[in-house]
């Protein structure tokens, strides 16, 4: 289709929804969260690690207890009586029961009832099962020589490391599950704030964020509603300036009609058919300002009423010769008036920048319609297919200059107030044709 000369003004489109979550962590909260883990990981590790290289406080404490254990009881190869001896006047005020091993669990000596070796300190090859039931001690000491000393009672400190792993992993797990409540408060109103701001981009001048706080993200969302204030005061003033001179233009224009058609007999009949069409694309010009106007406006109503596309397109087309049109009865909810307009600017576009004939095609697709117009013109460069769409936009060199460049401007803010789409797509014969995009009425 030849190139017309219109584009569109500035429309909302459809809103964006908010970004969901995947597993990249996207949102912002999650990203706070997974740093807060990953530093209380690096801070666990660097305690172990510090540990490590000191040799471990606990550890060195049991390994001096262990010696002076072992200097106070009998040598490993002393006969059992005296090794029951040594044990005994350890055993002196402890209140506990002692048993000591051999390097190979061989029972030594014992104060109190024995504690049998258990099952899971140690595996006793051969050993029956009734020496491996029974609690466990309550403390368990490697004496340098390799005996073994159980106790009923704690006797230094139990697996010191797996003490200290087990309370950097609590205090971690506690950390960061009383942080995520905190964290998700913080990001939620950002979170508030970029739903305001995108609501605000979509065309809703109304929107605003609660300001909860005295910190930087209450301050940010003070800033972003005197912004949206200003920016609703400027558009709103454009507006009604726009209106109102388009409002007023029309009496100095109707003034003007008439005085041409009292002057019949004192003007050249060439000249005042220049003029009946410069009034008359005045008068278009100002009908398509106000429109475009009105269809700016976020909260503007729409008559919404059960329609077929198809008849709207038939009669519409029979305004214009050589139109042809083809396809499927389409039923969607939209208004008539602007539909009959979105058609009327895709023929009358075709009729003056194109060649004839012009080809209506109406199809379904999913859960949309698709209305596709083209002509028998050398088409639209690829380089101009959004251009087209712009407010004001006219090619040159086409064949009719006439018009202001806001037909199609209008065609796509149509579409989009009714949830659909106008795009300027290319033919398989290289020509382009104008597809309109509208969702079908559900049910």
């Amino acid at each position: 289709m030849a190139g017309p000369r219109e584009a569109a003004p500035r429309q909302a489109g459809p809103r964006r929804s908010a970004p969901r979550f995947t597993w990249g962590f996207p949102r912002l909260y999650f990203r706070f969260y997974v740093a807060l883990l990953v530093s209380l990981a690096v801070f666990a590790l660097a305690v172990t690690l510090v540990w490590q290289r000191s040799g471990g406080p606990l550890e060195r404490s049991n390994s001096a207890l262990a010696h002076l254990m072992q200097n106070a009881l009998a040598s490993a190869d002393a006969p059992p009586a005296e090794q029951q001896a040594a044990l005994e006047r350890m055993a002196v005020d402890l209140n506990a029961n002692l048993t000591l091993y051999g390097r190979d669990w061989e029972q030594l000596a014992a104060v109190g009832a024995p504690i049998p070796p258990h099952r899971w300190r140690q595996r006793i090859a051969g050993a029956a099962p009734a020496l491996l039931r029974g609690p466990p001690p309550e403390s368990l000491v490697r004496l340098p020589d390799g005996r073994r000393l159980l106790s009923s009672v704690p006797l230094g400190f139990t697996r010191p490391k797996a003490i200290l792993h087990n309370a950097l992993l609590l205090l971690a797990l506690g950390i960061g599950i009383a942080a995520f409540p905190l964290i998700r408060h913080l990001t939620k109103r950002l979170e508030r704030l970029q739903q305001g701001v995108e609501a605000l981009a979509a065309g809703n001048l109304t929107a605003r964020v609660a300001v909860e706080g005295k910190d930087e993200v209450a301050q940010l969302a003070r800033s972003f509603n005197r912004a949206a204030d200003q920016i609703e005061q400027l558009v709103s003033a454009h507006k009604t300036l726009l209106a109102n001179a388009s409002h007023e233009l029309r009496t100095p224009l109707a003034r003007i009609r008439l005085a041409l058609e009292l002057m019949q007999d004192d003007v050249d009949p060439k000249r005042r058919a220049g003029l009946e069409q410069d009034i008359r694309e005045l008068d278009v010009l100002l009908d398509e300002i106000l429109l475009a106007s009105r269809l700016d406006a976020v909260n503007a109503e729409m008559a919404l009423e059960e329609l077929d596309l198809l008849a709207l397109a038939a009669e519409e087309a029979a305004h214009y010769d050589a139109v042809q049109l083809e396809g499927c009865s389409a039923v969607l909810a939209g208004d008539a008036r602007l539909l009959r307009r979105l058609l009327r600017n895709l023929l009358e576009n075709a009729r003056r920048h194109g060649a004839a004939p012009t080809f209506v095609h109406l199809a379904i697709e999913g859960s949309n319609a698709i209305l596709n117009v083209h002509d028998s013109g050398p088409g639209i460069p690829v380089s101009e297919a959004e251009r087209v769409f712009e407010p004001f936009y006219r090619r040159r060199n086409t064949r009719d200059n006439h018009g202001a460049g806001l037909g199609l401007a209008l065609v796509r803010q149509i579409a989009r107030r009714h949830g659909g789409e106008a795009r300027c797509v290319r033919r398989e014969d290289g020509r382009s044709s104008f597809a309109i995009s509208l969702p079908l009425l559900q049910g």
